[in-house]
Formats: C-alpha cells, sequence, structure tokens
C-alpha cells in the first residue's frame, strides 16, 4: 500500500501539475508509465535550465523508478523536483510523483542528473552550487538562433 503524502516528507520545491486523459492510459485503464516518464523528463529538464542558466542541458541519469500507486483517467496528479547537488557540470534532482485526488504518492525517483552543454556541445561548467528560487538564471537569448532577447532581460 502507497504511503500518503505529507507536504513536509518530500522537500520538493518546483512542481506542476498534469490531467490524466484517454490518450495517457495503458491497456489497463490506468496512467502509462511512459507518459509518467516523459512529463517527468521535460519537467526535469525545464528545472535544470532554470537552474544552470542554459538551454543546452541533457538527460545523463534516471535512477531506479518504484511506482508506489496509479492515477485514473480524470485524475490530477503533481510531481515536484528538488535538486539535490550541484556537480562541476552537472545537476542532480529527486523526483516525487502524487496523486492530488488520491494523495497518493505514485512514484519516487532518488536520483536524475543533467549535464550542462557548451556550444560544442559537450559537457561545461555551469558555476553554480544552491538552488535559486528567482528566474535570474533563465537563458537571455534563445538557444536555437542565440538573437531572440527574451522578455524582461
Amino acid at each position: 500500500m502507497a504511503t500518503p503524502w505529507r507536504a513536509h516528507d518530500d522537500g520538493i520545491n518546483f512542481h506542476t501539475r498534469k490531467w490524466v486523459r484517454p490518450e495517457d492510459l495503458n491497456a489497463n485503464g490506468s496512467l502509462f508509465g511512459g507518459s509518467l516518464l516523459k512529463w517527468i523528463d521535460e519537467e526535469a529538464a525545464i528545472y535544470a535550465i532554470v537552474q544552470l542558466g542554459n538551454y543546452r542541458v541533457v538527460t545523463k541519469l534516471i535512477s531506479e523508478i518504484n511506482f508506489e500507486a496509479s492515477a485514473l483517467q480524470g485524475d490530477l496528479i503533481e510531481m515536484g523536483l528538488t535538486a539535490t547537488e550541484f556537480g562541476r557540470t552537472s545537476l542532480t534532482m529527486r523526483a516525487v510523483v502524487r496523486n492530488m485526488i488520491t494523495r497518493k504518492r505514485i512514484l519516487t525517483i532518488e536520483k536524475i542528473v543533467f549535464v550542462n552543454l557548451g556550444d560544442d556541445g559537450r559537457p561545461a561548467p555551469h558555476g553554480y552550487d544552491s538552488i535559486t528560487y528567482d528566474r535570474d538564471r533563465m537563458p537571455r537569448e534563445h538557444a536555437a538562433t542565440d538573437t531572440i532577447r527574451l522578455p524582461g532581460v
């Protein structure tokens, strides 16, 4: 039986929510793990971009995934991430996903590692060692063109 979530348990500081829709279901009528992992990887990439100030980040590693419960069509789920370690060229984070309807934890991933890349596509030092809660590290130019100035910067 999955342990119910309590706000003080997970230490997560970045949240996003998804609505489980018919296209997200497996043959058993519950949330397909592949859809959930895609969402987590995308949210982790966004979190890494904000924390490292660079659009050029890639997934290096996702550790063991512990599925504890599921979700059904119409359920709302909440995904949370927090940085646990800043390496010279990497960022390690932890993920927790919970069902907002049942309040059960769906899964935990103790270690997701993203690597910061330079213009040459190789690992590059990012220079950070702590979490930011502001948008102060948001990249100032669009990665594809290096010419578009983002609003407010």
